[in-house]
């Protein structure tokens, strides 16, 4: 992946209406990079894509293309093209028509249109269809055939609009595959919006996670994965049993009261933390002293694995594992070091990671118990 920047977002708030939808956004974007938006409705994705394809224009910020500043650029003079959810196609031209379009407006040579168009089609796996009407193509099919409309002008950057979401489970699987692959054939940056974490996760280089118009966190998809910044990127990105915690020292939490050797370090000594743990990475064991320990509450069979909710002191956790546990089972957890990642306090503490409505009990735990039941703790390895 070539390191140059292609585009820069800098301190870019956004208002409507006097409502702010992004509040003070930098972002960076590599030549060739797939780029995703990633967060849920409202958070201000679409309308970052919008100003960066110029669409929209930031109430205040800057927007960076290849270093010269194009926030009054229109839409038509950057070398950026969109396709959205909806694909816009035009139902009176067959595909070959459909993706030409763009080339006859350039008036384009009739040779090259040809030689660009069948190229496209056979990237986007449609040999044969250049005579199809475009009402007969599967959603897929047309989603294939708007993005090769788009790529076809040779755009440095193609702006793609949640356009899976239209498609069934198994085409939009099929079709993150194929993006990825056109992505990298062409060599042409992607930027992506989504609220579809697998889709994120599957095909991006860096992912770009929003709330409320914010940047909660910027890395690669195992970044985000495996070292989450707040309780919202640890329960936005897959299923994360969330737990307040005590940092007692480098290296060692305490949660309910059970000391956890863990890989973070850098806290204050006693700082409230929030402790992520995945629901894969915990390991059942018998029940004792020696253990945190709960009862099983729900049991969901998902194929591969089993999905138990256990109820450890009022909180409820969620553990994935392939061996069946009933429901009014006690169970043990063991926890090792790599399985805990450590978290400051954020405002969004509190909100996630407990697989109950509401767990009374839980909200009665006070922190000062925890930590008088520290001093006498064993640690767990």
């Amino acid at each position: 992946m070539a390191n140059s920047e292609i585009v820069r977002l800098e301190n870019i708030h956004k208002e409507f209406d006097g409502e702010t939808v992004l509040d003070n956004i930098n972002l960076s974007i590599k030549d060739k990079e797939f780029v995703t938006l990633l967060g849920p409705s409202g958070c201000g994705k679409t309308t970052t894509l919008r100003i960066i394809a110029g669409f929209e224009t930031p109430t205040s910020g800057n927007v960076f293309f290849f270093g010269e500043k194009i926030n009054d650029v229109p839409p038509y003079k950057r070398e950026v093209n969109t396709v959205f959810q909806r694909y816009a196609l035009f139902p009176h031209l067959n595909v070959f028509e459909n993706i030409a379009f763009g080339l006859r407006l350039k008036k384009v040579p009739e040779k090259e249109i040809r030689d660009k168009v069948f190229e496209m089609l056979k990237l986007i796996n449609l040999n044969g269809f250049a005579k199809r009407n475009v009402n007969s193509l599967s959603g897929g099919q047309q989603q294939r055939v708007a993005i090769a409309r788009a790529l076809v002008n040779s755009p440095r950057m193609l702006l793609l609009d949640e356009p899976l979401g239209a498609l069934d489970l198994k085409l939009r699987k099929d079709m993150q595959v194929e993006l990825k692959n056109i992505q990298q054939q062409m060599g042409v940056t992607f930027v992506y919006v989504t609220h579809d974490q697998e889709e994120a996760l599957s095909m991006s280089d860096t992912v770009v996670v929003m709330d409320n118009g914010v940047i909660q966190q910027i890395g690669t998809p195992q970044d985000i994965y495996n070292e989450p910044q707040n309780a919202f990127v640890a329960d936005f990105i897959g299923e994360s049993n969330i737990i307040d915690g005590i940092m007692l020292d480098d290296y060692l939490v305490s949660i309910f009261g059970y000391k956890f050797k863990c890989l973070d370090s850098g806290f204050e000594k006693k700082e409230p933390v929030d402790v992520v743990i995945r629901p894969e990475d915990i390991d059942i064991v018998r029940a004792d002293s020696g253990h945190l320990s709960g009862v099983v509450t729900n049991v969901t069979f998902k194929g591969v694995h089993y999905e138990i909710i256990v109820d450890v002191k009022g909180f409820k956790w969620m553990i994935q594992t392939t061996d069946f546990h009933a429901p009014g089972d006690e169970i043990g957890i063991k926890l090792n070091p790599d399985d805990i990642h450590i978290m400051k306090k954020s405002e969004y503490s509190g909100k996630f990671g407990d697989y109950s409505s509401y767990s009374e009990e839980y909200d009665k735990l006070d922190d000062a118990t925890i930590l008088n039941d520290d001093s006498d703790a064993e640690v767990i390895d």
